[in-house]
């Protein structure tokens, strides 16, 4: 297996997200410096595109936050915030996969 189809298959797309997210196949420690190395390198140009994805969200949340003001049927007014709740889960999720980095980063120095 060449090293960009063994990297591709590291990481999966993550359609709620929006994003490529970590999905190792092996153990970190198993893996050799080179390919360590590439998965950071690929991870850091994700982890790049995470802030723009955050301000997508956060517009989406505002765009249905002003339409929850002027609803007056109850069950839209619960379907939007469900919506407006999906969206906060989200970009928590991604404030957690942006500081992913920092802790491989670690794990590598300590094994480096």
């Amino acid at each position: 297996m060449g090293d960009n189809e063994w990297l591709n298959g590291q990481f999966a797309w993550s359609d709620r997200l929006g994003i490529y997210v970590p999905a190792l196949k092996e153990d970190w420690d198993t893996i050799g410096r080179a390919r360590q190395t590439a998965v950071l390198e690929f991870w850091e140009n994700v982890r790049g595109a995470i802030p723009d994805r955050v301000i997508i969200f956060e517009e989406q949340i505002k765009i249905k936050q002003e339409l929850l003001f002027t609803e007056e049927d109850f069950e839209a007014s619960c379907r939007l915030n469900g919506e407006i709740a999906e969206l906060a889960s989200r970009i928590n999720d991604l404030h957690i996969w942006f500081r992913t980095q920092q802790d491989l980063d670690e794990e590598t120095k300590r094994h480096g």
